[in-house]
């Protein structure tokens, strides 16, 4: 009996450590994944034409127009005192190393994919249409960036302001990127000419928008908000057609200063026509609102789980 206690105490103290284990490797594998995709779009879609986003890309860009000095190696030599300011600020030896692995990885690969894909594509570069490099650019460089910045770190460069400012204030991506990155722009148009600056003001755009796509995932739930004067059999008709929560309260109208009901229910997408049948159904004069949730925990829906258990599922 003791030896079977011991053997099941050494079980859950082996529990942690695999779920960290499992919860490191996962986080390794999108980081790398992302900074290879990162580098391709910029190498592909971006550096042949002078076209970023800003950041410290545009000003490789800007130091290899006048050097020749590698747009890669440049990346990574203007990201050390960056990783210093991440050092003190945004987790230490953790966070330096996962961004230091990171930007070296995209540094890497941008040199890499610079001199060896003109070799093996034809032609090189794949399009001469700017507008269609933009777009692709911005959509594989916000991918990658996604996948590193849900690794828990960044590529480097401005990203590493964006995030300190993003954990401070609660605004997106993209509208962080705006501003952290507008004056290299300004001087990319100086250097590049202004179609130049116009294109990178694209790229931020959809590379902010695909990052905040990756982080929060598709919008898969909504919320719908109905005012009703029958809210018992308004509750019930949806939670036995639908099969979702519902909860209400009293409210008071504020131009007929009557009382009536609110009634609210998360409900996901494909669920919102059937939710307008039952609700002209039941009260023809029912007032409604729906609008979009990002994701649902609780029972109906993803559960909730702690720390580790989140780790191991979205491992599986």
């Amino acid at each position: 009996q003791t030896t079977a206690k011991k053997t099941g105490s050494q079980r859950r103290s082996l529990r942690p450590s695999r779920r960290r284990l499992v919860r490191e490797t996962r986080q390794i594998l999108l980081l790398i994944v992302g900074a290879i995709l990162a580098a391709f779009g910029f190498a592909v879609f971006q550096a042949p034409y002078n076209l970023a986003a800003g950041g410290i890309g545009g000003i490789s860009l800007i130091i290899n127009h006048f050097t020749g000095l590698p747009v890669g190696t440049m990346f990574f030599v203007l990201n050390i005192p960056l990783l210093v300011f991440g050092f003190r600020h945004l987790g230490r030896w953790p966070f330096v190393v996962r961004t230091g692995i990171a930007a070296g990885l995209f540094s890497l690969f941008t040199d890499l994919f610079i001199l060896w894909l003109p070799q093996v594509l034809t032609p090189f570069p794949l399009t001469d249409d700017m507008l269609l490099n933009a777009l692709y650019g911005g959509i594989l460089g916000g991918i990658g960036g996604g996948l590193i910045y849900r690794a828990g770190s960044t590529m480097g460069g401005t990203g590493i302001i964006g995030r300190y400012i993003q954990q401070r204030t609660g605004l997106p991506l993209s509208q962080i990127y705006i501003y952290t990155d507008g004056g290299i722009l300004l001087a990319m148009g100086l250097v590049f000419g202004w179609a130049v600056t116009l294109y990178g003001v694209l790229i931020l755009f959809i590379n902010g928008l695909a990052s905040d796509y990756i982080l929060e995932g598709p919008s898969s739930t909504r919320v719908a908000t109905i005012i009703t004067n029958h809210p018992q059999k308004m509750a019930g008709a949806l939670i036995a057609n639908l099969g979702r929560g519902v909860t209400y309260w009293t409210v008071t109208g504020g131009f007929s200063n009557q009382k009536r009901y609110l009634v609210n229910c998360t409900i996901s997408r494909p669920q919102v026509a059937d939710l307008k049948h039952i609700v002209a159904e039941v009260d023809t004069h029912a007032f409604v609102t729906i609008s979009v949730g990002h994701q649902a925990l609780g029972e109906g829906f993803m559960p909730l789980l702690n720390k580790g258990e989140e780790d191991v599922q979205e491992a599986s």
